[in-house]
């Protein structure tokens, strides 16, 4: 099962019930894990640390976000760390079987759904970020909550990826990014008297002093050892091995012993295998070698894809209600997204598209972030068809029952209509992204951006039969015309989108 690590930090370590509430609320969320809740009263911050499959970070972030926001009032915050929100930054981190792009597909999702649903504006940093000027996050957060309140109506610098052009009220602003795992590695040089050759050391290895790119290191004496002490800010272009290896280099150039290393905190299985297999010099060395790893996935009964499209497929034709046709439209979508990441992939980074490289990136990631969405949509409408059919069981022998299963047939109606409706506004956002790839994309992958048009257009209207059927249920017709509207407009506007790429593919073949 693809994982993906999320650590989202939040304005309040000094009250216990607030934090074990956010805590309680990422943790709800199917899927979700906990791994690690670090509060600092001085700082007035927690971090908490959780793992949950891709197709469930988001939600699991917003849960807690939503609590945050709800608990978290700025105005009255004071501590030593800087900040900018209620929930002040929100990392991506991807895990086995999830890629960064991934991640930052993830990120947007988030930024999307906290902007639109919760009235924050929300900045995309690292990975994510939009602008260079973004990627580094005290660049974001320069100036705090008070210097961006202050600044985020009138200075276009200011303006945020999502949501409002003005900071709420009480929980500010929020930067939500992907970034690489980071690794505290610390390597001992013996005694304290080796504490100066553990800073030159420090500076030869670091990156800002012309070291290894991705390190950053100092030399410090701890426990009465010489020690340098470093963060791996990215394992995948420097490993920990490399960091080791130079601080060995240096060492022996100096005279001075490396006695021991250690590694604080967690750290992904891949860092020790990777030092391992270069140790031993295993040209070949595969993690599917490993013993542990069979056998968990034997355990498991074999590890699932990312997304179970044999399997759904089989479950879509089970002679069962769920999934349907509303989770089938959401899959058609996830495989347009796909389509349209696909050929964005194909065309940034090549030579000959370098005028549309930004456009294509862009439009990568924010394919990758209607995958995500679309795929969670997948389950979600199983689940408001469970939530309709157990509203019709309820009791109705007495008045009082049957009005209560009149209310609860009404709002799991109109919840079972939100679903799809919100599927049809993924297939529209995906159809425009499908139009832009197929007209300044590759044009070896045009027939591909088709097929994504085509498919999104197929899915909105799928979605608004699902629409459409549940709003006719209803006792009143009238209170889910809003969500008939508001779906029409998406078909429309996929349909143009759709006929517009299907002229651009028959002008190329």
């Amino acid at each position: 099962m693809p994982l993906v690590e999320c650590v989202p930090n939040f304005s309040d370590g000094r009250r216990a019930d607030v934090i074990q509430a956010i805590r309680d609320a990422i943790a709800s969320v199917e899927g979700a894990v906990v791994l690690d809740v670090s509060s600092d009263e001085s700082h007035n911050r927690s971090v908490i640390t959780f793992v949950a499959p891709r197709e469930r970070a988001v939600d699991a972030a917003l849960a807690g976000i939503r609590v945050a926001t709800d608990r978290i009032d700025l105005t009255q915050h004071t501590g030593e760390h800087p900040r900018m929100g209620a929930t002040d930054v929100v990392p991506f981190i991807p895990l086995e079987g999830t890629t960064m792009e991934e991640c930052v597909g993830l990120a947007r999702a988030l930024g999307e759904r906290v902007g639109r649903e919760l009235g924050i504006p929300v900045y995309l940093y690292e990975r994510a970020a939009t602008r260079p000027d973004r990627e580094n996050l005290a660049d974001v957060r320069r100036g705090q909550f008070e210097g961006i309140r202050a600044e985020i109506e009138t200075n276009a610098a200011r303006s945020p990826d999502f949501g409002p052009r003005r900071v709420h009220a009480t929980a500010g602003a929020m930067a939500i990014g992907a970034r690489p795992f980071l690794v505290a590695y610390n390597v001992y040089l013996g005694d304290a008297s080796h504490v100066g050759d553990a800073k030159r050391i420090a500076k030869a290895v670091r990156g800002s002093s012309g070291g290894l790119r991705h390190v950053k290191a100092l030399g410090l004496e701890v426990d009465a050892q010489a020690q340098v002490s470093m963060n791996l800010v990215d394992i995948d272009q420097t490993p920990a091995y490399r960091a080791f290896d130079m601080v060995a280099m240096e060492a022996a150039a100096a005279g001075v012993p490396v006695t021991w290393s250690e590694i604080v905190g967690l750290v992904p299985e891949r860092v020790l295998f990777d030092a391992a297999a270069r140790h031993l010099r295993l040209a070949t060395f595969s993690p599917d070698q490993i013993l542990e790893r069979r056998v968990r996935a034997a355990q498991a009964g074999g590890a699932p894809p990312a997304t179970p499209n044999g399997d759904l497929v089989a479950a879509v034709a089970a002679p069962t209600p769920t999934p349907g046709g509303g989770s089938v439209a959401a899959y058609a979508g996830a495989l347009a997204a796909a389509l349209a990441q696909m050929v964005a992939g194909l065309t940034a980074g090549r030579k000959k598209f370098a005028e549309v490289d930004a456009v294509m990136r862009d439009a990568g990631a924010r394919a990758a972030a209607l995958v995500t969405r679309l795929e969670e949509l997948v389950e979600l409408d199983s689940q408001s068809y469970l939530a309709v059919s157990a509203a019709y069981k309820l009791p109705k022998d007495t008045p009082e029952q049957r009005a209560q299963r009149d209310a609860a047939i009404t709002a799991s109606l109109i919840g079972a209509s939100e679903v799809p409706l919100e599927t049809a506004r993924a297939c529209a956002g995906v159809a425009g992204l499908a139009e832009i790839v197929a007209t300044k994309g590759n044009p070896s992958a045009v027939s591909d951006a088709g097929v994504s048009a085509l498919l999104a257009e197929a899915a909105c209207r799928g979605a608004a039969y699902n629409v459409r059927i549940n709003v006719a249920a209803l006792g009143d017709p009238a209170k889910g015309h809003a969500l008939v509207e508001a779906v029409g407009e998406f078909v429309r506007e996929t349909s143009a989108a759709a006929a517009r790429v299907t002229a651009e593919v028959e002008r190329h073949i």
